[in-house]
């Protein structure tokens, strides 16, 4: 196996050489498959500029990595993502988006019309979903910027209509999709855990406010009752504030009987106990909603699997595509957005992940016209022993995301960087890479080619 997996480093490196600096960065190379294009479809990690118009590219974005050629600076900071990186070492054109626009708040420049573009067959768009049209940043999620997030399912109905139904079968085509379709279900899961916790932190909060308010009264029971009238009577009113809900119910207090309520450090002291108990009980009702709603995110996920799968046999390769390159989700929990989350979380996310990765290897793993690219171990290995990979830092952005006006890195460039030499970070952002990382997807899935005996 020492040796097998030796030759195999060897062949990569011989291809990859090819290209200058044994990257695949650029320059034209002697192939066993002569492609004659490029098509791609997908999401945010194969976006080379949808929404590189109006605001986004005055802030100097557009790809949701490092933005910019900063070579001069940095060689690794060369503003490319994979897709380009390995267009280039097919000796084909840079790819170009297929279509570009925004349909956001027009008052802020993120309303710019939609154009399709004839001969431009990179499909992929931030925030896109397989098969659902709303997804991250898309003006029904109420987002000023307004992404187009047009669904993979669209964008490949969009190729085939723009190339006569049929592909000639001498293009490689690469489909990197469910990304968002697990980031939309995290998302739906934790605003609703959000909302859960924030409900039974309320409650817990006037309970305990009223409980200890009236405990000093002259009659703890009816005084419970005129306070806690008196609290929601003051809640229900519009521009009512905490400290105003609660001044109604230290004043119901006081005519109760409990005149040592009046007193501040009292309240002090009643306040901090009852936002303790409305904490504990918030966090406890959001933990339990998501434990108990969490493990319905998985099977959606085989859904999506099976939706991309059924895409590259039904409208790929049953319209003559011969060589397609499908990439699995990569290892969510080890971004920075991954490692932010609770251990119950990176959990839930790993068997998301898990269950699309094996359902797409189930569904297409012994395809002859299909490689399976799996970037979750390979994200894994970078970012459980990054030295060998020539990274210096797994777990924190590269982009100072403060000084972002989109908090992404879709308007991250040399200017928004943090302090230091940030050119060797896997991430850009909280999930997407670096131009680094990129580069080192685009000779892994090299690699992968030449085993298969494309390259």
């Amino acid at each position: 196996m020492r040796h097998t997996k030796l030759a195999l480093a060897v062949m990569a490196s011989a291809i990859l050489a090819a290209c200058g600096s044994g990257s695949p960065t650029g320059g034209k190379q002697d192939l066993k498959v002569k492609f004659a294009s490029q098509v791609s479809f997908g999401d945010s990690l194969s976006d080379v500029g949808t929404y590189k118009v109006g605001t986004v590219a005055a802030l100097g974005g557009g790809k949701f990595t490092i933005n910019g050629d900063n070579t001069a600076a940095n060689p690794a900071l060369t503003g490319k993502i994979w897709i380009e990186l390995l267009a280039a070492q097919f000796g084909l054109p840079a790819p170009c988006a297929a279509q570009t626009g925004l349909e956001g708040n027009a008052a802020k420049g993120f309303s710019v019309p939609v154009q399709n573009h004839t001969g431009c067959y990179a499909y992929g768009q931030g925030g896109a979903r397989v098969t659902n049209p709303v997804g991250e940043g898309n003006k029904a999620t109420g987002s000023e910027v307004g992404a187009l997030t047009v669904p993979v399912v669209t964008q490949v109905k969009n190729h085939l209509a723009a190339v006569g139904g049929k592909f000639k079968g001498d293009e490689i085509v690469f489909m990197w999709g469910g990304n968002n379709d697990l980031l939309v279900g995290l998302g739906g899961l934790s605003a609703a855990a959000t909302a859960a916790g924030t409900a039974a932190g309320n409650t817990a909060f006037a309970n305990s406010l009223i409980a200890q308010l009236a405990a000093g009264a002259t009659n703890p029971q009816t005084a419970a009752a005129s306070i806690g009238l008196a609290l929601a009577t003051e809640n229900a009113r519009p521009g009512h504030t905490e400290t105003s809900v609660v001044t109604a119910a230290v004043t119901a207090a006081v005519m109760a009987g409990n005149t040592a309520a009046a007193s501040p450090t009292t309240q002090a002291t009643i306040i901090a106990k009852a936002k303790a108990d409305g904490a504990a009980a918030g966090a406890k009702a959001g933990a339990d909603y998501a434990a108990a709603n969490g493990p319905a995110l998985v099977p959606t996920m085989v859904t999506a699997a099976k939706e991309v799968s059924a895409l590259v046999k039904n409208q790929l390769l049953a319209n003559g595509a011969k060589y397609v390159v499908v990439n699995n989700i990569p290892d969510v929990a080890n971004t920075p957005s991954g490692l932010s989350q609770s251990e119950s979380s990176r959990a839930l996310i790993n068997a998301m992940v898990k269950a699309f990765n094996d359902t797409l290897t189930a569904e297409l793993g012994t395809t002859d016209s299909v490689l399976i690219i799996d970037t979750f171990s390979e994200s894994h290995n970078q970012s459980t022993n990054p030295a060998p990979y020539g990274l210096t830092n797994v777990k924190d952005t590269a982009c100072d995301l403060a000084k972002s006006p989109l908090g992404n890195s879709l308007s991250c460039n040399a200017t928004t960087l943090k302090a230091g030499d940030v050119s060797h970070y896997s991430y850009a952002d909280t999930v997407h890479p670096t131009p680094f990382l990129h580069q080192l997807l685009a000779r892994y899935v090299a690699e992968k080619m030449v085993v298969k005996g494309w390259l």
